[in-house]
């Protein structure tokens, strides 16, 4: 959509595509440059906007890129549910494989994971943090559906324990995963580093096992 055509338009269907576009770029953007980077004048030049124009759709960029997570937590839900209804491996570790298999997967995702709490939600009105809320809300339900599927001795509680430590790790793992290229290349080019390169998908695996592991035997026990 060119500069003039976004002047032109008037109609909500018109704005919905503005607001398309709008995200689509910033997606693209920070799929390239990481979320830190992109700034909204980045995204605005990325659609043929002045930055004041884009401000009439997003207050700021944080606004954008908190949307996007949003898309993010749903396409998230329906890929993990899907994997653990058609997988026919039971136990703590196949479900903990699942989350990290698609957690993984969603490299631009895991980093808007790790931005949401940090800036995305503090930058931006009370209305679009709690419209971001009740997404990952909805997006949780599914999952904790799936999950106690396999796993029925776990509770709601458990499952919100699970959902969160999956999504904070597989943030920060990410980010940790993926340091730049020059410092990458120090740490693959000095032995004494290498406790510093990560692979997310089997550290995040290994890590929910363990987590899932000690929810399943502690269900047995008395709740407080």
């Amino acid at each position: 959509m060119t500069a003039s055509e976004f002047q032109r338009a008037r109609s909500p269907e018109a704005k919905r595509l503005r607001e398309a576009a709008i995200l689509e770029a910033a997606r693209a953007l920070g799929r390239e440059h990481g979320i830190r980077d992109v700034t909204l004048t980045d995204i605005a030049a990325a659609v043929g906007m002045h930055k004041s124009a884009l401000l009439r759709y997003f207050e700021t960029r944080e606004e954008i890129f908190l949307r996007l997570t949003a898309e993010g937590w749903a396409e998230w839900s329906d890929a993990l549910t899907a994997r653990l209804r058609e997988s026919a491996d039971p136990g703590p570790a196949a479900v903990a494989r699942a989350f990290a298999a698609t957690l993984a997967a969603r490299g631009p995702f895991c980093d808007l994971l790790a931005h949401a709490p940090l800036n995305l939600e503090r930058n931006v009105s009370l209305d679009a943090v709690r419209e971001f809320k009740l997404a990952t809300l909805a997006a949780r339900e599914p999952i904790g559906a799936a999950v106690r599927a396999r796993l029925p001795v776990l509770d709601e509680q458990d499952v919100v324990d699970l959902v969160a430590t999956a999504v904070s790790l597989a943030g920060a793992l990410w980010q940790i995963a993926n340091p730049g290229a020059e410092v990458a290349a120090l740490y693959r080019g000095d032995p004494r580093l290498a406790h510093a390169v990560v692979e997310v998908e089997p550290r995040l695996a290994r890590i929910l096992t363990a987590t899932l592991t000690g929810l399943v035997a502690g269900a047995s026990e008395p709740r407080p």
